[in-house]
């Protein structure tokens, strides 16, 4: 299946799109993709050893989401005291960009990596708008930002009917069970595109049933409502009666963390009333017969493991670094 010496790995990107309101009635969508910290992290870990096959629910070239670049989330385990900074840094009339990016020299070094290890791998993406509340340096890079991605050679996203299919393909030498890990990053294109895809589900009950180390992080988790779901082998969906999954708990964005983003955050609208989604993730799951990790901190770092499905998860870009190397550590462990 490779065409190198490298190991192998899944990186299943959500493709983002358009993620419904409750409220306001003025505004019924916004539109989302995923965060590149919380993917870039992984590719940057992992490009000298595995080679990467790129993956999309659909198929479709996947949305980066432009709040997802705001330098705070840049600084990963120092998050909390890192949103409060720049927000306060961006404070009133006097705001100048220059000054900013001087002040959080090291956090614009670091996205600035991530993008070229993006450039690298995924090549050219779509980009989401400025929303009224995105961080006014992220909004400023927008145009530019759009331009670049948009210059970059054309990438090939299978779909994740398009690996089942392939799997069992008895002609085919793609094997699933080869993948040392599959990576999911979140932003709340997860939301959108991870929830309830039987294709998603076959794909998770086979990488475990093939013990491939499965990595989510932020929004991703909700990809395990799909575990409800397979598909047979004529393309049939069915729930599934003995979900593995079931009963697991994993570390995600709990209500109370995702209404922080909906009243102060960029999720927020300027309008009368207030900003709410149309669904929390930590219900979802727990519908699902998942639960979540609860942490007094939502800003603190943790990597839970889910040792029954060969799950790791962490609950923001806060822990990208701490999940890489919990990858690794598990790759080494589960090959040695």
């Amino acid at each position: 299946m490779s065409t190198t010496d490298k190991r192998q790995a899944l990186i299943l990107i959500p493709t983002g799109g358009d993620l419904p309101l409750a409220s306001p009635t003025e505004v019924p969508s916004l539109p989302v993709g995923f965060f590149l910290v919380e993917l870039a992290g992984i590719l940057e870990r992992f490009e000298d050893t595995h080679e990467f096959t790129l993956v999309t629910p659909d198929g479709q070239v996947p949305i980066m989401d432009l709040n997802g670049i705001a330098l705070a989330y840049h600084a990963v385990d120092e998050l909390g005291p890192m949103m409060q900074a720049t927000r306060a840094a961006q404070a009133g009339d006097d705001f100048d960009v220059d000054t900013y990016r001087a002040q959080f020299a090291s956090l614009v070094e670091r996205r600035e990596r991530e993008l070229k290890t993006l450039e690298r791998h995924l090549g050219r993406l779509r980009l989401t708008p400025a929303l009224p509340a995105t961080d006014r340096e992220a909004a400023l890079m927008h145009d530019t930002l759009a331009a670049r991605l948009a210059a970059l050679p054309e990438r090939t996203f299978a779909s994740a009917r398009e690996i089942i299919e392939r799997h069992r393909n008895p002609e085919d030498s793609f094997d699933l069970g080869e993948f040392d890990f599959i990576h999911a990053p979140g932003g709340h294109a997860p939301m959108v595109s991870f929830r309830d895809d039987p294709w998603l589900g076959e794909l998770l009950h086979v990488a475990r049933e093939r013990e491939v180390v499965l990595s989510l992080i932020c929004h991703a988790p909700v990809i395990l409502t799909s575990t409800q779901f397979r598909v047979d082998a004529h393309g049939e969906s069915y729930r599934v009666e003995d979900n593995a999954f079931s009963g697991i708990t994993v570390s995600t964005v709990p209500q109370a963390a995702e209404r922080m983003a909906e009243d102060y955050g960029y999720l927020h609208q300027p309008t009368p009333g207030e900003t709410r989604l149309t669904y929390y993730i930590d219900e979802a799951l727990e519908q699902a017969g998942i639960h979540n990790l609860h942490k007094p901190n939502p800003a603190s770092v943790e990597v839970h493991p889910s040792p029954s499905v060969g799950l790791l998860s962490t609950n923001g870009p806060q822990g990208i670094d701490a999940l890489a190397e919990s990858v690794a550590r598990k790759i080494a462990a589960v090959t040695a």
